[in-house]
């Protein structure tokens, strides 16, 4: 019975060997589906795309700046006038450049 277990081993040895062989051969590999392209993206059809972008306009659109928006602009303007005296140029009025910014954001 021990005499046949070195048979047994190098028999399914050889017989593995000969299968790993020819799926080699074959040279369809398990990484061959694994590719570059499965992660580049690709463009959206134009159809799909222009509706996007309408939507993406009409919620725009619809937008009205709230008082945290007008309170942040407020900030950066008067920030800039601040700038703007110490450099020795005309202050802004500041009510005015507000309003020009948030109309700018509106489109």
């Amino acid at each position: 019975m021990q005499d046949a277990l070195p048979i047994v081993i190098v028999a399914v040895v050889a017989v593995a060997a000969v299968v790993g062989v020819v799926l080699l051969a074959r040279g369809k590999g398990v990484y061959d589906d694994i590719r570059a392209g499965d992660f580049v993206q690709r463009p959206d059809p134009p159809a799909l795309r222009d509706a996007d972008i309408a939507q993406m306009q009409a919620v725009l659109g619809r937008r009205a700046p709230d008082d945290d928006l007008r309170a942040e602009v407020r900030a950066l303007v008067e920030a800039r006038n601040v700038r703007r005296v110490a450099r020795g140029e005309p202050p802004l009025d500041v009510d005015a450049e507000v309003e020009r910014r948030l109309s700018e954001l509106d489109g």
